[in-house]
């Protein structure tokens, strides 16, 4: 097989401290502005130690910019025209460090590493070891993984799958960072084998926004653009953290502000991005105190924003009845709206004291963020996670969407919806057919293209694929990307179902927890990533992405890869569906692996608002994809309009004696992957297992900032059960977080959240709003 020859670099899994102890947590001075000079050292330091002085600045040129390669990292958008000639940020940075490392995990790193010995090791251990560079299989009882050519893998694959009893027993998951070509690949090789087993990650954070946004406006995506934020009079940005989360957005409200923006941020924690920003491009980002971002900083209540947005539905429209045609945009609502009535006369009866109980902001301050929304002409209102993982989320985001259609802000400049998605393609693998739920009119034109008969039935999402394969419905799971074990809910359930497979195959960039975690047969097939040049037959291919605002775009590696032995997502997809579905099945699967264009002429014809995608996506930036409510004020609803709601309000009281958990990111960290184990944000320095809490209640539970406690979730079952999940050892801090609420990092504590608690009809998990109570692990009062 060649296996000694990969990139110039170094196996250093003995250069990474294994010693270190993940529960020696030291607290920090807090930060209070994102950005600045410190995160441009942070993000050199961080690429020089991984990647070597030529290799960080071959990659940073190039990251986000034309002729370039898209950021691994999140979603945001570049703007258009001109652009930085540094056009990423701390965390974008870091991803490319992390992805462009030049260490590297060879087979004589598996054959040193027991199974058992990977397993006890931290996940940011775990992640430091560097980029894989062969294919490797776990046999069945054996305990290394050891190298395997790819024709074995594949014939591996092949096996299993035409094994099972139903093409439904098997799972495909995907990973946000896939390209569109690779997704379109993806989805037609499953729905080729006969199932729409398509679980994203999608499932766990925006699938509520899609739900909601379909049923309001008719389609599941933001409306607004770049220079819509720009126009903006208010962005509204609610349960989002863009200074870690979507640093480079803070560029955009800067620019907003500039323009005289308002902004009203809605967030439990006093985040550092959301009070002040400095850019480092900037002299005042440099010497001076940066922008401050939030106007009107709204520290609500886990679980209360949407009585929030009911509450000021009611306000707006009782200043409408004041002042009759001053506030409600009465003619937009009868051209292009459906059931304002009944919207009205709900959000009317709206108790505003319940509204002060559930969301702990006062009058005074309720009625400041109504009269910024009332006096503005132009709104956007932005949101992530912290709506989007609650039982009540779809209803919340459908309140959100209210206030804007009340006041007529879709389809006009500077106003709409900006739901912000965060890794850098799950919007674009959606828009390509990873989804359990494609519409007939996707699945009739894939059938005319290639010749196939794709299945009708609907297939599983992630929570539904965890309970298939717990309950032995499912036996084999493939993932193309990610770290299906750790970006997952209930962890421990979650492990065994992987467990109950018969094989698991994961195909990645670098280690991860999933690979540890593993069905009797387990492979890992090591893939190129998004800084890696790409040839087929020697030729450099190109692929492309979708962001946050429905931009289409080009990405370009240019990286030389860490092996001769890694393949091209599609090339792995393309060598595979030969390997599952045979010589004589009609799609073309070896000309698409040598021509990309060809995949994006199949994309253009099967995929609405593709066509003439090859020509349209070599434009400087890309093309945008349609979206009526945006664009022509029309709405593909079941009306034909934007469609009102009218929910019963739903929040979540605090329990007697318990917290309600949100889990959150590091600003060390991006999704699973831990860059590092200090928040400098937070103030938090050498580790993760943190719980923030109000000092208010650490003194009511009669505990001591500094104390170790144990974190013990609690949910009742459908059967009335009261169901337990714990997460041990975690370092008490105390914080700005709202009485009776707290917060601690996932993927460590994703061991709370219920696999059965999840949103309704999204069946997104719930991630922010954990029921747990505190266990003491040392005597109260006695400091670590």
């Amino acid at each position: 097989m060649g296996i000694r020859r990969h990139m110039t670099g170094r196996d250093v899994s003995r250069d990474i401290p294994v010693d270190y102890d993940e529960h020696s947590v030291a607290t920090t001075r807090r930060e209070h502005e994102a950005a600045g000079v410190k995160a441009v050292m942070v993000s050199l330091q961080r690429g020089v130690t991984s990647m070597g002085p030529l290799r960080t600045a071959a990659a940073l040129v190039r990251l986000n910019q034309r002729k370039g390669f898209d950021c691994p990292g999140c979603a945001w958008p570049e703007e258009h025209g001109g652009r930085k000639f540094a056009e990423f940020c701390e965390n974008g940075a870091k991803a490319v460090a992390e992805e462009a490392t030049k260490r590297v995990v060879t087979p004589d790193f598996f054959a040193r590493h027991s199974i058992a010995e990977l397993a006890a090791k931290p996940e940011y251990w775990l992640s430091q070891q560097g980029r894989l560079t062969h294919p490797v299989i776990l046999r069945e009882g054996d305990d290394h993984y050891r190298p395997i050519s790819w024709d074995h893998a594949n014939h591996v694959i092949a096996q299993h799958l035409n094994a099972l009893d139903s093409p439904d027993e098997a799972v495909f998951y995907t990973s946000g960072r896939t390209s569109n070509e690779a997704a379109f690949l993806y989805q037609l090789l499953v729905r080729s084998f006969g199932t729409n087993n398509l679980p994203d990650c999608s499932n766990m954070c925006h699938e509520s926004s899609g739900t909601s946004l379909t049923d309001s406006i008719g389609i599941g995506k933001g409306s607004v653009t770049v220079e819509d934020l720009e126009r903006a009079d208010v962005i509204l940005i609610a349960g989002q953290n863009p200074g870690t989360n979507h640093p480079r957005m803070l560029s955009v409200l800067e620019k907003a502000k500039e323009n005289g923006a308002k902004i009203i941020a809605i967030n439990p924690l006093p985040e550092a991005g959301l009070m002040r920003f400095k850019d480092p491009q900037k002299v005042h980002g440099v010497v001076g105190h940066g922008i401050g971002i939030a106007d009107e900083f709204v520290q609500i209540r886990l679980g209360g924003d949407m009585a929030l947005f009911a509450g000021l539905g009611r306000l707006l429209l009782e200043a409408d009845q004041e002042a009759p045609g001053t506030v409600v945009d009465r003619e937009f609502i009868a051209r292009h709206c459906a059931n304002f009535e009944a919207y009205e006369a709900q959000t009317r009866a709206v108790d505003l004291d319940l509204v002060l109980e559930a969301t702990g902001v006062d009058r005074a301050q309720l009625d400041r963020v109504a009269r910024m929304l009332i006096d503005s002409e132009r709104t956007v209102a932005c949101w992530a996670m912290g709506l989007t993982q609650h039982r009540h989320a779809v209803p919340t985001i459908s309140e959100l969407t209210n206030l804007l259609l009340m006041r007529g802000m879709m389809g006009k400049p500077g106003a709409g919806l900006c739901p912000v998605r965060g890794h850098s393609n799950v919007q674009g693998d959606r828009t390509m057919g990873i989804w359990e739920q494609m519409p007939e009119t996707f699945l009739a034109a894939l059938d005319t293209r290639f010749g196939i008969v794709s299945p009708r039935t609907h297939g599983m999402d992630t929570v539904d694929a965890i309970r298939a394969m717990r309950d032995g419905r499912a036996s084999v799971f493939m993932g193309m990307g990610g770290n299906f074990a750790m970006a997952t809910p209930d962890t421990e359930v979650t492990e065994a179902a992987l467990r109950n497979c018969s094989l698991t195959v994961q195909v990645s960039t670098k280690l991860n927890r999933s690979h540890l975690t593993t069905g009797r047969t387990a492979l890992i097939l090591p893939s190129l990533g998004r800084t890696d040049k790409d040839l087929q037959h020697g030729v450099k291919r190109q692929v492309s992405v979708e962001d946050s605002m429905s931009m289409v775009h080009l990405s370009r590696g240019s990286l030389q890869p860490p092996s001769e032995h890694v393949r091209s997502e599609v090339a792995i997809i393309c060598q595979l569906a030969r390997a599952v579905l045979g010589a004589d099945h009609p799609v073309p699967w070896e000309a698409l692996q040598a021509d990309y264009d060809r995949i994006r002429d199949a994309i253009a014809a099967v995929v609405p608002g593709c066509e003439d995608y090859n020509r349209r996506v070599r434009q400087p930036d890309g093309f945008q994809l349609p979206h009526p409510p945006r664009d022509s004020r029309e709405f593909p609803t079941t009306t034909g309009k934007a469609n009102f709601a009218a929910n019963s309000l739903d929040w979540v009281p605090v329990p007697e004696g318990r917290l309600i958990l949100q889990t959150l990111r590091s600003h060390d960290q991006y999704n699973t992957t831990i860059y590092g184990l200090d928040d400098r944000y937070r103030g938090v320095k050498g580790g993760r297992r943190v719980v923030f809490l109000n000092p208010a209640d650490i003194t009511a539970f009669g505990f001591a900032d500094g104390d170790r406690v144990d974190l013990v979730s609690e949910f009742t079952g459908a059967n009335g059960d009261v169901e337990e999940r714990r997460a041990e050892d975690f370092l008490i801090v105390g914080y700005s977080t709202p009485k009776g609420n707290a917060a601690a990092y996932y993927p460590e504590t994703n061991a709370l959240v219920a696999l059965d608690h999840v949103a309704a009809r999204s069946n997104t998990p719930v991630s922010k709003a954990v029921t747990i109570r505190l266990e003491a692990r040392v005597p109260v009062g006695a400091n670590g």
